[in-house]
C-alpha cells in the first residue's frame, strides 16, 4: 500500500501540488490522504478539492487557546492515519501535543540553508548578509524554529541583481524538487533519526513509527 501523507498548508499550495503530481505515479509509493489548513478559502485547499482529496481546517481563533488548537490539529491529522505529515507552507508552529503524536515523522521546508537564517525572513536575511549561496532545507520538525534534524539541503546561488522576490522564487523552485525527491525516498526506503543525523534507507520506516 502507498504511504499515507497528510499535508498542512496556509497559502497557495505549490508544494502540495508538486506532491499531488508526484503521487499520481504509482511508483512514487505515496498518497496524499488529506490536506489541512489553519485558514479558510485558500488556494491550497482548492487544489486538494480539485484533486478529490479530503480537507479540514483548524483555525486558532476557534479554540480557547493555542494549546487547545494544537490538540485539535493533532486529532484532525490523526483521523487520517498518516505515515508522514508534511508542512507545506504551513505558517503556524505546532506544539507539544502535536509533537508527542507526530514528532519524528513530520517534515517541513525552510527557504535557507539551516542553521543559517531561521524564521520567516530567510531570503531577505541572506541578501542583507551578503552571502553568495543560500538555498533550502527539509527538516524533521521539533519544538524549535527551523532547528530540526536535517533531511536534505539544496544550494541556490545569489545573483548580483537579485532582490528578495527573485531569489525567493528560485529557492521555491529548488524547494519543490527537494521536497518531492526526499519524501519519495523516505516513504519508499524508510528513514531513521540518530542524534542530529537522519539516515535514509535501512530497516526503519515511517510505518514503524505510526
Amino acid at each position: 500500500m502507498p504511504a499515507r501523507l497528510v499535508v498542512l498548508v496556509s497559502g497557495s499550495g505549490t508544494n502540495l501540488q508538486a506532491l499531488l503530481d508526484a503521487c499520481a505515479d504509482p511508483a512514487y509509493a505515496a498518497e496524499v490522504v488529506a490536506v489541512g489548513a489553519d485558514r479558510d478559502d485558500i488556494e491550497g485547499l482548492a487544489r486538494a478539492e480539485r484533486a478529490g482529496v479530503p480537507t479540514f481546517v483548524e483555525r486558532v481563533r476557534d479554540h480557547t487557546d493555542r494549546a487547545a488548537w494544537d490538540a485539535a490539529l493533532a486529532d484532525a491529522v490523526a483521523a487520517h492515519r498518516p505515515d508522514l505529515v508534511v508542512l507545506a507552507g504551513f505558517m503556524k508552529l505546532v506544539g507539544p501535543t502535536f509533537l508527542d503524536r507526530f514528532g519524528g515523522r513530520t517534515v517541513n521546508t525552510h527557504p535557507a540553508l539551516s542553521p543559517s537564517f531561521p524564521g520567516m525572513r530567510g531570503p531577505a536575511d541572506a541578501l542583507e548578509y551578503g552571502v553568495k549561496v543560500t538555498g533550502c532545507t527539509l527538516f524533521v520538525v521539533d519544538a524549535g524554529v527551523d532547528t530540526g534534524v536535517i533531511v536534505a539541503q539544496v544550494g541556490v546561488p545569489v545573483e548580483d541583481d537579485d532582490d528578495v522576490e527573485t531569489l525567493h522564487e528560485r529557492i521555491k523552485t529548488a524547494e519543490r524538487a527537494m521536497l518531492v525527491d526526499s519524501v519519495g525516498v523516505m516513504v519508499r526506503e524508510g528513514f531513521s533519526v540518530e542524534g542530529r543525523r537522519l539516515r535514509l534507507g535501512g530497516s526503519a520506516s515511517t510505518r514503524s513509527m505510526s
